[in-house]
């Protein structure tokens, strides 16, 4: 038995060990898919992977520690595999913020915080497990488990070798926070040397797809052992998210993409839009133009549009109205840290400590014209109040899993 065993063991080392020199040549290979106008770092494959000894090897006799092994020898190689590789013409001189950060320990357990801080994440996450597990709360994908999550739905989670992750909400400080994971990581580089302000990072590349590492990229990179190494980093990362009010959230995203000229969402969204709810026919082949000639989408029709249920049926929603639970997962991962817009000065300079780097970073300083949660009477005013009550059933998980208060003035007549 004992043969079988250690021939068992071996044969999946074996087996991991030439999984891992793929990905390290995958990675070598398809390197060059992630550059942009300014140099990023890439992916190389770390020291040398740790190896069995003739005392451990006696050790493992049953099955369960032969997989106990496999996972810690996969958790190990992950971090490398996706460790970042730092440009090396220009490092940073000693003592500098990059070094520093890269010696942190992101783990959640010894986090410096006041009593009055803790006890505000206790009880944030304390009432989004709860109403996870309480029945009398039903959405769609509440009941499903991680593993049944699409790969296309998985997009909004970025991982950081530094073992965070963090799943960024649109319309809810995300540039910024994206801005702080990229210092973070040391992912994107300017002139050879890692980026150490999130505000002189260019806005698109904060939002180019290949700036950050996502878990919906993991299965090119990792094949059959992605899922597998998603959960080995969702156990030990510090995971964190910030939310804020839906319907504000909404106000805002209609205030941005809509009242401003975009000519991307124009074209996607507010053509489609002036023509099924404003019955416009001939419309401007711009937005530039559309605006001269007075033509804009109103918030109604912007309701209209997310009411509709052929809208869903045609594409899911936009990430920047999709509702959080559906971006985020939360009944799915068990997230260390919620954050809230509301609050996102105190919960920001929190996050950083928790994440023991807030002497050597700070949070960029918040927008004054930030859309207001005392401005939802004046946007729902003239929205019939049968729209307002399904809009609340249409995001009402979003606002009970994250403790908003159900808003009965726009609810009632």
């Amino acid at each position: 038995m004992t043969k079988a065993r250690l021939f068992r063991l071996w044969l999946v080392l074996g087996s991991a060990f030439m999984i891992l020199l793929i990905i390290v040549y995958w990675d070598s290979a398809g390197a060059a898919h992630f550059y942009l106008h300014t140099s990023f770092s890439r992916p190389h494959a770390g020291p040398p992977l740790p190896t069995p000894g003739p005392d451990r090897d006696r050790e493992l006799t049953a099955d369960s520690d032969v997989d106990e092994f496999l996972d810690k020898f996969l958790g190990a190689s992950v971090k490398q595999s996706d460790l970042p590789r730092k440009e090396t013409q220009q490092p940073p001189a000693p003592g500098s913020m990059e070094e520093s950060v890269r010696g942190y320990d992101w783990s959640p357990r010894d986090a410096r915080r006041s009593p009055d801080q803790g006890r505000q994440q206790a009880e944030r996450r304390s009432v989004l497990r709860g109403f996870c597990a309480n029945s009398s709360l039903a959405f769609p994908t509440k009941e499903r488990a991680f593993d049944d999550i699409p790969n296309s739905e998985l997009s909004h989670l970025i991982v950081d070798d530094r073992h965070a992750i963090y799943c960024y909400v649109p319309k809810v400080a995300c540039t910024n926070w994206k801005r702080v994971m990229i210092v973070l990581s040391g992912s994107l580089l300017h002139r050879g040397v890692p980026y150490r302000d999130p505000l002189r990072i260019p806005r698109e590349h904060v939002h180019n797809a290949s700036a950050q590492l996502t878990f919906n990229k993991f299965w090119r990179r990792y094949g059959k052992l992605s899922r597998h190494l998603m959960k080995v980093k969702l156990k030990k990362y510090t995971k964190f998210l910030f939310v804020r009010d839906p319907f504000v959230r909404l106000i805002s995203a209609f205030r941005s993409k809509f009242e401003l000229e975009n000519e991307e969402f124009y074209r996607k969204f507010a053509v489609p839009m002036l023509r099924l709810y404003a019955n416009h026919t001939s419309l401007p082949a711009s937005a530039r133009e559309a605006f001269r000639a007075g033509l804009k989408v109103s918030f109604a029709n912007f309701i209209q549009y997310l009411l509709d249920p052929h809208t869903e049926k045609l594409a899911p929603f936009n990430e920047h109205w999709r509702q959080v639970y559906r971006l985020c997962h939360p009944c799915q991962i068990d997230y260390d840290f919620v954050g809230k817009l509301e609050t996102l000065d105190e919960d920001a300079a929190q996050l950083l400590q928790l994440l023991q780097v807030d002497r050597h970073l700070r949070f960029p300083p918040s927008y004054r014209n930030r859309t207001a949660s005392s401005w939802e009477e004046d946007w729902f005013a003239k929205i019939p109040l049968a729209w307002r009550q399904q809009l609340y059933k249409l995001y009402e998980a979003d606002f009970v899993l994250f403790g908003y208060p159900k808003p009965e003035n726009l609810l009632r007549d």
